[in-house]
């Protein structure tokens, strides 16, 4: 996939068509400072905008492999075009996730896009750990290198309610002792 093309095209059409998005998942992670391979783009959309974005999708080239309420899959033919995933954002707090999104720059500066703050991206994997048993080290895993890249600058009460959602407060508790700064 190249991703410098395909963000190219999507932002221009998100700008374009006035799509409220959030960059999430492994890019997004590694504009954090943890790298790892990723072979797709992961965003967080507002489902209002579902059927501009599914109209831009399918104007580049793109197919419709899967949509259900939370989530659409989109891949592409062409090799350099990979796969796009979208999250739907309906409920309050996905949608406040969205508003929180922060501006970066990407390679190199030549391009702006939004991307999830980090907790809100702790809250994603809370959630698919706790949805998928088998993801829970991973998602762990990158919590704890977000935590530990990034402790003292997190906002320890939104992280908190994400955990609370779950009842895993005694994690919670653990990780926020091992990775924040006293105060």
């Amino acid at each position: 996939m190249d991703f410098q093309l395909v963000l190219e095209k999507l932002l221009e059409a998100f700008k374009k068509d006035h799509i409220l998005y959030a960059l999430m998942e492994g890019f997004a992670l590694g504009l954090f400072g943890i790298y790892r391979a990723t072979v797709d783009l992961d965003f967080l959309i507002n489902r209002d905008d579902l059927e501009k974005v599914h109209k831009i999708m399918s104007d580049l080239g793109y197919e419709r492999a899967h949509t259900s309420e939370n989530v659409s899959q989109y891949l592409s033919p062409i090799e350099i075009l990979g796969e796009v995933d979208f999250l739907h954002a309906f409920r309050d707090l996905s949608k406040a996730m969205l508003n929180r999104a922060e501006d970066k720059n990407i390679f190199g500066g030549k391009q702006r896009i939004k991307v999830l703050r980090p907790e809100d991206i702790i809250g994603l994997k809370v959630q698919a750990m706790v949805n998928d048993q088998m993801r829970w080290n991973s998602d762990i895993a990158d919590i704890e290198k977000i935590m530990s890249l990034h402790g003292k600058k997190l906002d320890w009460q939104i992280i908190e309610e994400y955990f609370s959602l779950f009842n895993l407060h005694k994690i919670f508790e653990e990780l926020k002792e091992k990775y924040h700064a006293s105060e």
